[in-house]
């Protein structure tokens, strides 16, 4: 294998590792977007619980 063949593999693998670095950094990006999604959802979620709870303890002191 001359120098120029080894240069050209070496050449290769690295933009295969660059394709492959970019379809990881977006597939992260993804699930940071839909965890940053889920917590938001989470949140609103524990909000209506404590409406509900104050309000179950309104009932409950009134009668």
């Amino acid at each position: 294998m001359t120098i120029e063949e080894r240069m050209q593999f070496v050449l290769h693998s690295i933009e295969s590792h660059d394709r492959q670095i970019g379809e990881l950094t977006a597939a992260v990006n993804k699930l940071v977007a839909v965890s940053n999604e889920d917590a938001m959802s989470i949140r609103s979620l524990a909000r209506i619980v404590e409406s509900h709870e104050a309000r179950l303890a309104r009932i409950e002191n009134a009668g």
